[in-house]
């Protein structure tokens, strides 16, 4: 026999740990003499202690034994349980080999049982079956009568009759019996269409129905909600389902409701839908729209299930079919009127309280969550094709209008006067009136067809300036060939100019802000190229009139005396008073460009070389006829207003002062400060200068030349030229024959 420490191992090893823990805990507590004198109580606790473990581990053993005596005793129990089971299977078995025979007589009893079963169910609706055809007839006769709840129920007791049969034989497995009963059955099929379509047409004129006889449309609704419900059933019950099921009659009752919509108000072939035909295409639109789904709100609501949400349904239908309808407009051609009704419509009428925002159809209505009637893309590029035709339009007026100015040019009477005695005509009062028109017009619509249009008329209105000007460079040319023609050419070029003012005057005027109404500077650009055009051909046109006085100078005549001054004021005084024709900023600049234009050609005729002082008396009577004529122009610019620090006729004294100087020695002090005053002189100029006087050396000329090749002088940015305008002829060769020396 083992001895219980190899039984167990486990209770060795355990008694070992306990012993070495023993031995740890005690050499760690007596470690010191003085602890040994509590030995007797730490004995006496410990025992106290393994006595207590004891007992708790007596008591928990005694615990388990109780347990398991139990439990073998349930099982002895069980066991003899089973073995009696077992017996009464075995005795069961037996008693079932013994009544085998048995049970197959009771399968022909339970066949006899079905087939009987069969015979009286087919017995019990013979009578419905052989009365199927003339049910058939009398509910034809029901829906001819339009007595729809009634034939309804008929055609809904029949189709209950065939559709058990049906599923019967489906059930059995009877699948080729059921072509005999669909045969049989066939005319439901012919009662189900003439149903439907008197449903449909009440459907089809629900909107006219609910308002005179809402009866019918609602016998309509109640026909097509039992069939829904006889759907959903069929449809729950996943073994059989009849031929013709689902019939889906309230989306079909949709389908009809929106497609009535749409034949009634956007199948249609529109006739003249160009400008006003679309205008009143698109206010009829309005009108029935409104009216009719006032119609839904006020009373079909009434008529149909809440479920149905019909007024949602109409509005939806309403606005898909008006943004196809609109979008099928929008490809074709459309004018520029067309375009304005199309586009206000969309983006004003529509959401306004004169359509969709009726006081009548809120709250209910709301076409916020339907999405745009057209795109924000579309939009846009429509908005582009009405300025694109705003655009031409603008242009032919503008060109007509540019046509009959042009002809104005060359009438046999001044241009009119306004109140002031200023000379203009109608065409800046045309112009902006036709751009601001078509700006305020598209300001009706959005803020960015406005912008559109704004930088459209500025556009053509530089265009137009440009073409005008081209106009007026045709009548100069005209003018040029025959002074005589136009008859009225200054006054009209005056005319010009004040109408150019009124334009640039105009302009900001056209700016939807008025916060930003500045000048676009291109188009500044233009009005300035247009005003220097008909400033110039004034000018031009003084100048031919002053050319054959200038010619005389300067000579011996002219040193004699001639009236040549008080011809060339003459002339002037006649201009500037018909420079008084145009407003104040203009005849200003013409008045000191005129000035301008004198001194420039009086200096000019000084330079041409065709005298040169002989004496000094001569030399003095020359520079006494030049102060007396820079004078008498002088004050005469000075008496039309034009103050001495704005005159360029200064040049003339300067010059005056440098012909007669008395020393030639001193012409390089004089000269110096000659180009100090006018820098844009040139070596030619000042040779020439010095020619004129007669009475200067070689040696003083080349000093005075080299003077001013060491000094240039810079052009302030503020200076105007004088000098820089004026050629000088060429010297003349000398007369040389064959190849000799000259």
């Amino acid at each position: 026999a083992s001895s219980p420490d190899e039984e167990w191992p486990e209770v060795e090893k355990a008694e070992k740990l306990a012993r070495g823990a023993a031995l740890k805990w005690a050499s760690g507590v007596f470690y010191r003499p003085e602890k040994l004198e509590g030995l007797g109580q730490y004995r006496s606790r410990e025992t106290q202690r393994n006595s207590s473990i004891q007992s708790r581990l007596k008591s928990t053993v005694q615990s388990y034994l109780e347990g398991v005596s139990t439990g073998l005793e349930q099982l002895r129990s069980a066991v003899q349980e089973v073995q009696s089971v077992c017996q009464d299977l075995e005795a069961a078995r037996w008693a079932l080999f013994d009544c085998a025979d048995r049970f197959q007589d009771l399968q022909q009893m339970r066949a006899l049982m079905v087939e009987h079963v069969q015979l009286a169910s087919v017995v019990q609706v013979l009578p419905q079956l052989f009365s199927v055809h003339e049910a058939f007839t009398h509910t034809l006769q029901l829906l001819h009568g339009q007595h729809l709840l009634e034939a309804h129920a008929e055609l809904m007791m029949m189709e209950h009759l065939r559709d058990d049969i049906l599923s019967q034989l489906h059930l059995r497995g009877l699948s080729s019996a059921q072509a005999i009963v669909l045969s049989y059955f066939s005319g439901l099929q012919e009662l189900n269409e003439s149903l439907a379509k008197q449903l449909w047409g009440i459907v089809g004129s629900s909107l006219q129905l609910v308002q005179e006889d809402p009866v019918l449309f609602v016998t309509a609704v109640r026909i097509i909600e039992r069939e829904e419900k006889i759907d959903d059933t069929l449809l729950l019950d996943a073994t059989f389902l009849p031929p013709g099921r689902p019939k889906g009659w309230r989306q079909k009752f949709y389908n009809v409701l929106q497609e009535t919509i749409r034949g009634a108000h956007f199948n249609a072939i529109r006739t003249g839908a160009e400008g006003p035909g679309l205008g009143r295409h698109l206010a009829a639109l309005q009108r029935d729209i409104v009216s009719e789904l006032r119609v839904v709100k006020d009373l079909m609501v009434q008529c149909v299930p809440a479920h149905y949400n019909i007024l949602s349904v109409c509005t939806a239908t309403y606005h898909q079919a008006l943004a196809a309808h609109l979008q099928d407009i929008l490809r074709e051609d459309l004018d520029k009127q067309a375009l304005f009704f199309l586009l206000d419509w969309v983006l004003r009428v529509y959401h306004s309280p004169e359509m969709m925002g009726h006081p009548d159809l809120l709250p209910e209505v709301d076409v916020s969550s339907l999405g745009p009637l057209i795109s924000p893309e579309l939009v846009e590029q429509t908005e582009r094709k009405y300025v694109e035709k705003v655009k031409a339009s603008v242009l032919e007026w503008m060109q007509r209008t540019l046509e009959v100015e042009f002809k104005e040019w060359f009438r046999e009477e001044e241009p009119e006067v306004d109140h002031q005695g200023f000379f203009q005509s109608a065409l800046p009062v045309i112009v902006m009136q036709m751009l601001s028109e078509n700006i305020r017009v598209a300001s009706l619509i959005t803020d960015s067809l406005q912008q559109k249009v704004y930088s459209m008329a500025l556009e053509e209105l530089e265009a137009f300036l440009s073409r005008l000007r081209e106009a007026l460079v045709q009548c100069g040319k005209e003018h040029q060939k025959d002074r005589s023609v136009p008859t009225y050419y200054v006054p009209y070029l005056l005319a010009v100019l004040n109408n150019n003012l009124a334009l640039s005057s105009s302009v900001h005027s056209l700016h939807p802000s008025a916060a930003r109404r500045e000048v676009p500077a291109s188009l500044q650009a233009a009005l300035d190229r247009m005003q220097k055009k008909a400033c110039q051909l004034l000018l031009e046109e003084l100048l031919l009139d002053l050319q054959p006085l200038y010619v005389q100078l300067p000579s011996r005549k002219w040193l004699s005396g001639s009236q040549l001054v008080n011809s060339m004021c003459e002339v002037i005084d006649k201009y500037t008073k018909d420079f008084s024709h145009v407003r104040k900023p203009v005849y200003t600049l013409l008045l000191m460009e005129s000035e301008l234009l004198v001194a420039r050609q009086y200096l000019r005729a000084l330079m041409q070389k065709k005298m040169v002082c002989k004496s000094k008396e001569e030399r003095g009577q020359f520079c006494d006829r030049l102060l007396q004529d820079a004078t008498q122009l002088r004050e005469l610019f000075c008496g039309l207003g034009l103050d001495r620090s704005q005159q360029s006729l200064e040049a003339v004294f300067a010059l005056q002062e440098l012909i007669c100087l008395k020393d030639p020695a001193l012409l390089s002090l004089e000269v110096q400060s000659f180009i100090t005053k006018y820098p844009d002189v040139s070596d030619e100029h000042v040779s020439t200068l010095l020619d004129l006087r007669g009475d200067v050396s070689k040696d003083v000329r080349h000093m005075v030349l080299e003077m001013m090749a060491q000094n240039p002088q810079p052009l302030p940015e503020s200076y105007q030229p004088i000098f820089s305008t004026i050629l000088v002829p060429a010297p003349e060769l000398p007369f040389c024959l064959h190849k000799g020396k000259c």
